[in-house]
């Protein structure tokens, strides 16, 4: 009984996905959009380790923590993640090709800089940000709290709604790399448009 309640749901939540897709294709050809829509999708992923006398920036905040992130910028693995996405998505490379460890003028950098240049770079090849939704897999610090502040960072630079930026922070339940403490990864998927 409880399987069949249980694929009954699945099939009304199939059938609601259907209704709602039709409903927005329907609201498309109306306003008179093309019926050809350039959306692309994009994957990130970034991973740095865990120093002593380093700050902890994440999402362009800085986060209280007796530890910080290696790296030649600020380290900030939210933000690489999420330029590697939108880099992905509009076949321009990616961070490493832009912004090479071995260029002393981003030695440092804030890394909302480099998401700024990014941001640019889309809107040349015109391109404009959907929407971004990242997951930061840290065992610690516990970063809930600054989730908010890190959302208002990028979505300022960005020039997107902050409803349009989904940030989720998870543990690996002290498995791996991250579970011991290594360090913290970020992983990123990005909707964008070609409006030009």
């Amino acid at each position: 009984m409880a399987l069949l309640f249980s694929l009954t749901s699945c099939n009304i939540h199939v059938n609601y996905l259907k209704l709602k897709i039709i409903r927005y294709l329907k609201c498309i050809l109306k306003k008179g959009w093309s019926k050809e829509i350039n959306i692309r999708v994009g994957h990130g992923y970034d991973v740095h380790k865990f120093v002593k006398g380093r700050k902890l920036i994440l999402g362009g905040c800085e986060i209280p923590f007796r530890l910080g992130l290696l790296g030649h910028s600020d380290a900030d693995v939210l933000v690489h993640a999420i330029i590697d996405s939108l880099l992905g998505a509009c076949a321009l490379g990616d961070i490493g090709v832009l912004f090479p460890d071995t260029d002393d003028r981003f030695l440092e950098i804030n890394s909302l800089v480099l998401l700024k240049e990014v941001h640019k770079k889309l809107k040349n090849s015109g391109f404009k940000v959907v929407n971004i939704d990242c997951t930061i897999v840290a065992q610690a610090p516990k970063l809930n709290s600054y989730i908010p502040g890190m959302c208002k960072n990028i979505s300022s630079v960005l020039c997107i709604d902050f409803s349009s930026i989904s940030i989720k922070a998870t543990t690996e339940e002290n498995l791996g790399f991250t579970g011991s403490l290594g360090g913290i990864k970020s992983y990123s998927v990005c909707l964008v448009e070609r409006i030009s």
